[in-house]
């Protein structure tokens, strides 16, 4: 693309950064699953449907996760150039993959905490070394909560008398997957890469190669490329945070992605780190029974440990210009 497309008046520049930054969400592998159609007078987010993972997200169900994650960023990026962003999820007369529409709803200057989060967007990746041994404060989990409040989701703190039972779940769907030779080819296909890749999971952001005794798995990201490091050992009581929705259909899922990365930012700005346990939601016998842990009125969307981290390295993302769809999407 020799000229990167404009809208809401902005600069390409601006609308390239715009990009950029709506493209350092969190997604499922690194696999960055999004499109962006631009126009003068509107953004579209689209679905990418070449980077699904079919054996670990056969329903999408993270897809939507991230492309949501990524949405947040674009809101607050635009409002960082002074846009204030109208979403559309679920546009009737969109392409088949379009996910939302962002308009302009006119101009003025961003909020405190959009400029807060704004700035949180690069420093928040996932930590997959393990944390501190210094609790999360009160305060901290307050300002988490109300993160998710504030994209009508609601965030469910697990319980010391719910980690036994899910404990077990996490292991149990950890060894259901990689029964599954699908999930075990999928899995190796995104990790373990070389620094010179703009996806995927580099060993530089791997985390240490899981051990049986951990108590909490974590997938092996190194691809068995790499030996654990002697006396390494996660933490037993990291904070576990569910983020739920009341339904679990492709707009909820879209909303929790927005309200997953509102809350990932929260954290980030208070100096937190957090990563994803997403197995247990990913097989659905486990997932069912995570739901009936909260009582079977609820949706969880997402796992989350969230702690005091270590110096970690970032995954890669691909270059803004690799993510637009050029011309007219194809309608439905």
């Amino acid at each position: 693309m020799s000229t990167f497309p404009t809208a809401f008046g902005l600069t390409a520049s601006q609308v390239r950064q715009v990009v950029r930054l709506a493209g350092m969400a969190p997604s499922l592998h690194n696999s960055q699953p999004w499109r962006f159609r631009i126009t003068p007078h509107l953004i579209e987010l689209h679905a990418d449907p070449g980077r699904r993972l079919p054996a670990a997200d056969p329903e999408d169900r993270e897809l939507r996760l991230a492309c949501g994650a990524a949405l947040l960023n674009l809101r607050l990026a635009l409002a960082h150039e002074g846009i204030h962003p109208l979403v559309t999820l679920l546009p009737h007369l969109g392409a088949t993959t379009a996910l939302a529409e962002i308009r302009s709803g006119g101009q003025g200057q961003p909020r405190p905490d959009e400029i807060r989060l704004h700035a949180a967007i690069p420093a928040r990746h996932s930590h997959r070394q393990p944390f501190r041994d210094v609790p999360v404060s009160s305060a901290d989990r307050h300002l988490l909560v109300r993160a998710a409040q504030e994209e009508n989701t609601w965030l469910h703190v697990v319980p010391p008398g719910q980690l036994g039972v899910l404990e077990g779940l996490v292991h149990r769907a950890n060894r259901v997957q990689v029964a599954d030779a699908r999930f075990r080819a999928e899995l190796a296909a995104w990790v373990g890469r070389g620094e010179d890749s703009a996806e995927g999971v580099p060993l530089s952001a791997a985390g240490p190669k899981p051990d049986p005794a951990d108590q909490w798995v974590h997938r092996d990201f190194t691809a068995g490329r790499t030996e654990r490091a002697p006396g390494t050992k996660f933490e037993s009581h990291p904070l576990l945070v569910l983020l739920c929705t009341r339904t679990s259909d492709p707009e909820a899922e879209l909303q929790a992605g927005q309200a997953l990365q509102r809350l990932w930012l929260t954290a980030t700005a208070q100096g937190l780190a957090a990563s994803m346990i997403s197995q247990v939601l990913e097989v659905p016998e486990t997932r069912r029974e995570a739901m009936d842990l909260l009582g079977g009125h609820a949706a969880p969307q997402a796992l989350l440990r969230i702690g005091h981290g270590t110096t970690a390295a970032a995954a890669p993302r691909r270059d803004p210009a690799d993510v637009i769809i050029d011309g007219v999407a194809e309608q439905r």
